[in-house]
């Protein structure tokens, strides 16, 4: 049961977010973007300031609130704040359900592929729906997205799924980024935006020098720039990070943590034949790319149409999921 001061934590949270947790204002005039830490507090709520920049002359941040792992961007103006080393972060919010799943993501930094947090919500009936969208000169899977609100739109809605966005596709893809937020407008759809690098350089070369573990790779180019290229597309980005084809080792893995990013893999990837199980974070391409995949979606959702209807298979928002299985 939830208690008096959560429930008021996250009423008052809830409506800081209502026109800021999908996207919000576009920010066209970025400057000075950086990976700050600190603690921010305005009287009722502590959060956790992981990006600093300016827009049109005005001193923004990116916030992370420990306890739901919503993000929001607010003016730094309306926060009282104390400058942190990432290390007192760890320390000051560890038992926080942003530190443990932190922690968590960090402990599986071994393997070369799926490192991270690949299941979400144990023991729950239903899935974690996220959908990578890879630089890719073909359109937008717009079946997916359509189909997931024609079978969920009468038992949740909106209909909760991540989005993993590159920053490759969104410069190419306008039309179908703007038709996803026409969606969150029309409240079919609540997306966490989870940052998928900006090149997503693919090569020729062995996994252990590809993707992000190519030679010469920036991270501050991949992880940053396409966090400021969402903010300018008016998307908010979310404490999440997965890699380019599910590709990293240790050392990739803890500079995504000390980004303050947690590394999201899957357990569920569907176009290699993986099924999902209660509770798995499921993945799918979204960009035109991965046609067995969406097949292999959509005849999911037919087997399951009966369990939607009656409750008892549902789409679990990734946030929510984490939060659930570390709060206590």
């Amino acid at each position: 049961m939830m208690t008096a001061t959560r429930f008021s934590h996250f009423v008052f949270f809830a409506l800081l977010l209502l026109y800021s947790n999908n996207y919000a204002q576009p920010f066209n005039n970025i400057g000075h973007y950086k990976t700050n830490f600190y603690s921010a507090s305005n009287g009722i709520l502590k959060l956790i300031a992981i990006r600093s920049f300016t827009n049109d002359k005005q001193k923004y941040f990116l916030l992370v609130d420990p306890t739901t792992l919503d993000t929001k961007v607010d003016l730094a103006s309306h926060y009282s704040i104390n400058s942190l080393e990432w290390p007192n972060v760890l320390a000051i919010f560890k038992n926080s359900p942003y530190i443990k799943s932190l922690e968590t993501a960090a402990a599986r930094d071994l393997q070369l592929q799926n490192a991270g947090i690949d299941h979400a919500i144990p023991r729950e009936k239903g899935i974690t729906l996220t959908i990578d969208l890879c630089p890719s000169h073909k359109s937008l899977d717009r079946i997916i997205f359509q189909s997931v609100f024609d079978e969920f739109n009468k038992t949740e809605q909106p209909t909760p799924l991540a989005v993993s966005v590159s920053g490759k596709w969104m410069l190419k893809h306008q039309d179908d980024l703007n038709w996803l937020k026409s969606l969150i407008d029309k409240k079919a759809l609540t997306i966490t935006w989870v940052n998928h690098s900006y090149n997503h350089e693919v090569n020729s070369l062995p996994l252990a020098e590809n993707f992000l573990l190519a030679p010469g790779t920036n991270m501050d180019m991949e992880v940053l720039e396409n966090e400021k290229l969402m903010l300018k597309n008016g998307l908010i980005p979310s404490v999440f990070f997965r890699f380019p084809g599910l590709v990293s080792d240790k050392s990739i893995v803890d500079k995504i943590i000390a980004y303050g990013l947690i590394p999201i893999g899957s357990d569920a990837w569907l176009a290699k034949g993986q099924q999902p199980n209660a509770g798995s974070i499921v993945l799918i391409h979204g960009n035109g790319n991965e046609e067995i995949g969406v097949k292999d979606f959509l005849q999911l959702l037919k087997t399951k149409q009966a369990e939607v209807k009656n409750k008892q298979w549902l789409l679990f928002d990734l946030r929510q999921g984490l939060e659930k299985e570390f709060e206590r």
